[in-house]
């Protein structure tokens, strides 16, 4: 079966979100037919073209089991080249087929076909899938749904009676590729969106966008399955329903412990399954309500608010125009907040196929930083916009990752030279107050370079990101293709390696792929390398990644056939 690629034809529509209840008996499918195209969608009183799979946005789900492998044909029959990524998805011995551009694959240019193969493992719950080029994933994404083993005993609670996408997402007026254009070309920050979007709907706190607010018409006494998916491009976001508590019971597809809460903080890239329990007075509607969390001084972000409501089937109240009652929030820089939710969840070993490595034999401290570079020569200062007439860039222990144009990946597998360099530093290669108000501005600029990181196959790795207050400080998810790691330990300011270790968490640290950095702090994480291959490592902050916040891992083989990277498959996109 095939998935049609930005095709060129366009639909003229106005889509009004409509969501049915998904019974949890759902049949899964090991090929998948997407097509994704143009399509024009009115939002915020104006109408745009954005690309779409199956004409829809947010896209639709692809329904797996654990353990299964799917595959996925890539038509792509539009203007730009474009990847496809499976977020969370562990990949086992099968890089070829992840995604980001230039680092696994080369684009799938227009007019060509990839046939994806998509590999679970030991995932359980909501992961998703979105582009990994340029902007494109801020419409091109969807979720993924992974449930128990066929025969197993099902989920590790009373099984809930339905399921609910909840995907966070961003909405512009204008067209993303200008957006994306104009920051790039102009080096300064990007235009912040328009409006935060639940299920691809801005609410009804929109008089222009209220006819289209996502509404989830719920049962006394039942309970719902909510999978929360945070798609937006540069939001960490706060979440809560109104009068109903949420119950966490995985976190990136990994199980957790159940945590019962107001709210929750999730960072673009990340998943929550949470419970909701219908429980509340059936006569009235309540809204469910996201916002930011952005903690930089002087950054700029939006900082709107998107609603959905839940209303009961069996409401006795007809008044459609009565007003829902409003959640809390913390507010947008409450970073208090935040890390109580955060340093909150536990990991739910029992349930879980990982332990977390004690033994460590590769140490990595990095820093992760916002930066900016000198105009460019030839340049007029006043068309450099980022602060005293620079350009923004952003760093991994003061390198600035610059994407090759032939992918990392073959050229490692084919002993290609000059794509890339070995040698990323273990540790920061200046050593200063990283979290310091005052900073010399001659720490701003950073090098250039495509520096990986080697690992050898089965090493046990803790890897601490120290956020820095360079430029501006401010929180940063980080994601790691190709594996779930421990998260071990939190802390403010710098990381002290004598001190800050003996309040690491080894007995139920959770599982994750992506983990948010504190403003001016660090955060710590475990792995084993055992998977090999060529993995990306980026901030999910999309403006920090195009300033080059990334870098990769190279996972060497092992002696055994299982722990060998297999060949690429037969058509792989050329560069």
């Amino acid at each position: 079966m095939k998935m049609l690629l930005l095709g060129t034809k366009k639909m003229f529509l106005q889509i009004l979100w409509c969501f049915s209840l998904i019974s949890l008996s759902s049949q899964t499918r090991s090929h998948y037919n997407f097509v994704v195209r143009e399509a024009r969608y009115t939002r915020l009183c104006s109408t745009k073209s954005i690309l779409t799979v199956n004409g829809r946005f947010p896209g639709p789900a692809i329904k797996v089991y654990k353990g299964d492998t799917i595959y996925v044909n890539v038509h792509n029959r539009g203007k730009n080249n474009i990847t496809i990524h499976w977020h969370g998805v562990k990949q086992p011995r099968n890089p070829w087929t992840d995604g980001p551009e230039y680092i696994t694959q080369c684009p799938i240019q227009p007019g060509r076909s990839f046939r994806q193969k998509i590999v679970f493992s030991t995932e359980e719950g909501t992961l998703w899938w979105h582009a990994h080029s340029d902007w494109s994933r801020a419409t091109v994404h969807g979720p993924i749904y992974i449930y128990p083993k066929k025969n197993s005993s099902g989920y590790p609670f009373p099984k809930p009676h339905y399921e609910v996408p909840i995907i966070l997402g961003e909405w512009w007026k204008s067209d993303l590729n200008k957006v994306f254009t104009q920051f790039i070309k102009s080096g300064g920050a990007p235009n912040n969106s328009d409006a935060v979007t639940i299920n691809g709907q801005p609410g009804d706190l929109y008089n222009c966008s209220k006819s289209g607010t996502f509404k989830l018409n719920v049962e006394h006494g039942k309970t719902y399955h909510l999978r929360i998916i945070n798609a937006a491009m540069n939001l960490i976001l706060f979440f809560s329903v109104s009068k109903h508590n949420l119950t966490l019971f995985a976190h990136d597809a990994m199980y957790t412990k159940e945590l019962t809460t107001s709210y929750i903080c999730i960072a673009p890239g990340q998943t929550m399954d949470v419970l909701l329990h219908a429980n509340q007075n059936p006569n009235n509607k309540y809204y469910m309500a996201a916002r930011a969390y952005s903690t930089g001084v002087g950054v700029p972000f939006d900082n709107s608010t998107t609603t959905a409501i839940i209303q009961y089937n069996n409401n006795n109240n007809n008044n459609e125009n009565s007003t829902p009652s409003f959640p809390f929030l913390p507010s947008p820089n409450d970073t208090k907040s935040a890390f109580a939710f955060i340093r909150r969840i536990r990991g739910y070993p029992e349930e879980n196929p990982f332990t977390c490595p004690l033994n460590i034999k590769t140490h990595i401290l990095t820093t992760i930083s916002v930066n900016t570079f000198p105009c460019p020569r030839g340049r007029s200062p006043s068309s450099c916009q980022a602060p005293n007439s620079t350009i923004f860039a952003a760093s991994m222990n003061n390198i600035s990752f610059v994407t090759p144009r032939t992918d990392i990946l073959e050229a490692y597998y084919y002993h290609i030279n000059g794509v890339y360099r070995k040698g990323f530093p273990s540790f920061p290669p200046y050593v200063f107050n990283f979290t310091g108000d005052y900073l010399p501005l001659e720490l701003n600029i950073p090098k250039r370079g495509t520096k990986v990181k080697v690992l050898k196959y089965g090493s046990t790795v803790e890897l601490v990101f120290q956020g820095t207050n360079l430029v501006a400080g401010i929180d940063h998810p980080m994601h790691i293709h190709g594996f779930s790691f421990h998260v071990i330990g939190y802390g403010f300011g710098n990381f002290n390696k004598s001190v800050d270790p003996k309040n690491y968490n080894l007995v139920d640290p959770p599982l994750q792929n992506t983990v948010i950095v504190p403003i001016k702090g660090w955060a710590a994480i475990r792995f084993r390398a055992t998977n090999p291959g060529v993995w990306l490592m980026h901030c999910h902050l999309d403006r920090h990644l195009s300033w080059g916040m990334e870098t990769v891992f190279i996972v060497k083989n092992g002696k055994a056939s299982n722990e060998t990277l297999p060949p690429p498959p037969p058509d792989m996109p050329p560069c």
